[in-house]
């Protein structure tokens, strides 16, 4: 065993003991590691080194409880309380290495979840370790550069082709509200929580343009998450005259109740029954056009509503639309789509190849006249 004596950053008098070493080699490294961690005025290391996984992840949690959007507390909460603490919160946070974390942690993340999943919960752990480093809990972060397998190809999205009998079907099939829901998800690219938070305030039907400055779900109506997602941008005019229709539809609904349609302040997805659309509308509408599809013997790849997003962006990004241009309609950094989308960018690249390779050639060609 050791003991040591010595002072805090404040003046007062500590003690720092520890038993149970095998030899007195390891003890005596341990205690040369402790007084150079007071030197390097790493007190508060030394004074916290007992703090298990569990217990720092919960004080983390509750200090960011102020200041994060409903849902990225819930994500967090749910990582942390179904696999944090299970795997790995009885080791104590200062001496967790990096052998053991793969080993009892991503490895057996990866049993269970794809790559992507694996990597939003190693993200999650990390955004945890970096805030004890700045707390002085622990001297550094072991865990950055963590070896993952390759990405698995992005397949939440349809292709053109794909997407026109998606859009055909509900056309065909669904009533005048979750069709518009389908056609505005496909021609805009928005997450669907802002598209249940527009109002018609949001949308400029003589310049052709949609705003974005809000998103609703289960919580409630909100500002959005990122400085990146308020955005207006431009869109179709078939999609125009499709709101236009639709709008429509909900002043005679209004009408039906009694009231008279805000063309400022009215969400613009209702129902029948003149309630605000719901997560649960949206996944019903998809449902129901699936359903009709294998009704009629038609099979495409099934995607869910946030799939209309990753569509909307790769059939831009396959069509040369620049990165910054995607990024800015989708409401996100360049960084993050050539994250999501690097298989998209990959082939682009590859088609970029070949097309010179044809323009070199052609050249020979003429020159060869």
């Amino acid at each position: 065993m050791y003991r040591h004596r010595y002072k805090d950053s404040l003046g007062k008098r500590k003690e720092k003991k520890k038993s149970g070493f095998k030899t007195e080699k390891t003890a005596l490294k341990s205690l040369l590691d402790v007084k150079a961690a007071i030197l390097n005025d790493g007190s508060n290391y030394v004074e916290k080194d007992n703090i298990t996984v569990s217990q720092w992840v919960d004080t983390w949690y509750d200090t960011q409880s102020h200041s994060l959007e409903v849902s990225s507390l819930e994500q967090r909460k749910r990582v942390i309380d179904q696999q944090i603490k299970p795997l790995i919160g009885k080791h104590k946070l200062s001496k967790l290495d990096r052998a053991t974390y793969i080993r009892e942690y991503i490895n057996k993340l990866h049993e269970k979840f794809q790559t992507s999943t694996v990597q939003l919960h190693h993200r999650i752990f990390n955004i945890a370790i970096n805030a004890a480093v700045d707390d002085e809990i622990i001297p550094r972060n072991r865990f950055t550069n963590i070896p993952f397998e390759k990405s698995e190809r992005l397949e939440n999205f349809l292709t053109p082709g794909e997407l026109n009998v998606f859009i055909a079907t509900a056309k065909r099939y669904l009533n005048i509200t979750r069709y518009t829901i389908v056609l505005l998800l496909a021609y805009s690219g928005i997450r669907h929580g802002e598209l249940l938070g527009l109002k018609w305030g949001n949308i400029n039907f003589e310049d052709n343009t949609l705003t974005v400055n809000a998103t609703r779900d289960h919580h409630g109506y909100r500002k959005p998450k990122t400085a990146n997602s308020y955005r207006t941008i431009r869109i179709d005019e078939v999609l125009i005259k499709q709101l236009l229709k639709y709008q429509k539809w909900c002043i005679a609904t209004k009408m039906e109740y009694g009231m008279q349609l805000d063309k400022e302040k009215d969400f613009v997805f209702i129902t029948e029954d003149n309630e605000p659309c719901s997560q649960e509308v949206l996944r019903l509408t998809f449902n129901n056009v699936y359903r009709k599809l294998k009704a009629d013997d038609v099979k495409i790849k099934r995607i869910t509503p946030h799939g209309m997003r990753h569509t909307h962006a790769t059939s831009l990004i396959n069509n040369g639309i620049p990165p910054r241009t995607v990024a800015d309609r989708l409401g996100n950094s360049v960084e993050m789509v050539y994250t999501i989308y690097a298989h998209s960018f990959k082939e682009m690249e590859d088609k970029a190849v070949s097309v010179f390779g044809e323009i070199i050639q052609a050249g020979a060609k003429f020159g060869a006249k």
